[in-house]
This record gives structure tokens, sequence and C-alpha cells, in this order.
């Protein structure tokens, strides 16, 4: 005679089957699911088995080479000049924009009035409801290389000369830094400024107690705090820089003039794809910057995951 079943095992056993909830849940999903399928993975895929193909023009059908795209984009010394400009950039714009951003939003922090705080977050923010063209036309005129651009006459009056801010090799990639730098610094503030809000104020008055100052509690107990947070603007910010076309397409052109140091590696792709007409070798291109991002991304996490095992 077998045993009779618990109510327990009941319904662990009809939990094995699809039920109405089940089903009501699956039709909910299916919209977000097949959009998924078919706006992301889709071209993804599409993508992939585009770079291992030859084409010419506008056309995407093409005859099958393998890897020699990607030999090619390998071997060629213009991809990795474009992918330096790219490190370059990206590196000085994430180092120096979230340094600048986390200064400021401490000093917004420490203010004492709620309205002084949200004037400053509004005049920081400002640059973010200004497109990408506005801002590049705005710093052309701000970095016009005679003493006609506001800050060359500013050099002027300290006799110093005029400047070549993009259009002289030595300075273009630092006058992109910056520019960009002035576009992200509202963003990067704002979102400190709510980690900020969230450290204990028990640490810091524990902190008083034992007789620190304001710049101790900021090294010891704010910073460490904020971690998290540094990861993810670091994570976020090297992809917007390893990403970066508008500025510098609009500054330097599709050649990334002044002598090629404002190609970058999407710039790159583009001239392939859409002035050779090379969509194969593009996509190909397209995929290693992607394991390149990618790899970046996976190693910043497994060292800030490092660091947590250490606490």
């Amino acid at each position: 005679m077998k045993p009779a079943s618990s109510p327990a095992v009941r319904t662990i056993r009809r939990k094995k089957w699809i039920g109405r909830n089940d089903l009501m849940g699956f039709a909910f999903v299916s919209p977000l699911v097949a959009g998924i399928l078919a706006f992301a993975v889709y071209p993804m895929v599409s993508a992939l088995y585009l770079s291992f193909q030859q084409t010419s023009g506008a056309s995407l059908a093409g005859k099958w080479v393998g890897l020699s795209n990607y030999n090619y984009v390998f071997n060629d010394p213009i991809f990795w000049k474009s992918l330096y400009n790219t490190f370059y950039m990206g590196v000085l714009s994430v180092v120096f924009g979230i340094f600048v951003s986390f200064v400021l939003a401490s000093m917004i922090n420490s203010l004492k009035g709620t309205r002084s705080k949200n004037l400053f977050k509004g005049i920081y923010f400002l640059p973010n409801v200004v497109s990408a063209v506005a801002s590049t036309l705005l710093f052309s005129f701000l970095f016009f290389p005679t003493n006609q651009g506001l800050l060359n006459f500013v050099l002027g009056l300290f006799h110093i000369p005029p400047v070549g801010w993009f259009t002289d090799p030595k300075f273009s990639r630092i006058s992109i830094v910056l520019m960009s730098m002035w576009g992200a610094l509202g963003y990067n503030t704002i979102i400190f400024i709510a980690g900020l809000q969230s450290v204990p104020r028990d640490l810091y008055e524990a902190a008083e107690v034992d007789g620190a100052n304001g710049l101790r509690k900021w090294r010891h107990i704010t910073i460490p705090y904020m971690r998290p947070i540094f990861v993810f603007m670091i994570v976020l910010g090297t992809i917007g820089s390893m990403k970066r076309f508008t500025d510098v397409w609009l500054i330097g052109g599709t050649a990334g003039n002044p002598g090629g140091t404002l190609l970058t590696s999407v710039l790159y792709i583009y001239r392939n794809a859409f002035l050779a007409g090379q969509m194969g070798l593009a996509t190909a291109a397209s995929y290693l910057l992607f394991l390149v991002i990618l790899i970046m991304t996976v190693l910043m996490l497994k060292l800030n995951r490092k660091k947590d095992s250490f606490d």
C-alpha cells in the first residue's frame, strides 16, 4: 500500500506543471522578450554573421571570407591609432571628470541650506540639457585658434600666444577632453550627491568624537563608502568614452583632423561602413571594439569584487 502524500508534496508536484498564473506571466513578458529578440539579439547575430563576409557598397549580401576581415583590422595601423586615440581621450575624460565631479558634489553636499544646494545642482546640470551639436559649436567659438576666441583672448592678456585648441595635434585631444568633461559634469555630480546623502551620519559623529577633522572624515569615511558609486561611474564613463563619435566627427570631420588625432574607433567603423562601403569590415571592427569594452568592464568589476573580499 502506497503512503498517502502530504499537502506539501502535492503542492510541489503541482508546481511542476505550468499553471494559469504562469501563462499570464508569460503573456505579460512576451512583448518585451519579442522586442529584445527582434531589436537586440537579431541585429547582433546578423552583424556577427556579416563580419565574416566581404561586402561592397550598400548591399549586405557578400561572399564568405572567414576571419579575413578580422585579420585585416588587426593588421591595420589606422585601427590601432584610432584605438589609442579613444583610450587617450577616454581615460583622461573618466579620471578627471569623476575627480572634479566628486569634489564638486562634496562641496555642494556640505552646504547647509537646501535652496543653495538646489541652485548649484541646477547650474551644474544645465550642460546636460544642451545637445552635443550645440555644445560643440559653443566650444568651437570658445577655443577659436586666434585671439577672437574667448580662451585665447584671455591668454593674450597675459602675453601668451594663441593656442590652436582644435587645430593643433598637440592640444586637440585635450580640448576634446575638456569639452566632454563640461558636458558630463552635471550628471556625474548629481549621481555623487545622491550617493553622498546615503552615507550614515553616525559614522561622521563617531569620527568627530575621535577628533577627526573634515578632511580626514572625507578621506577615511566618505571616499571608502562611495566606492560602489565610483565603480558604477567608472564603468559607465568607460563605456561611453569608448563609443565617442559625435564631438570628434563635428570637430575633425571623417578624417579625424588635425593629423588624425581625433580619429576614434567608432569613427573608424563609420568610415569603413558608410564611406568605403565595407560593411563586413566595419562589423568586424565593431565586434573587436565590443570585446575590448567587455574585457575592460569585467576586469573593473573583478577588481572591485576582489577589493571587497579584503574588507
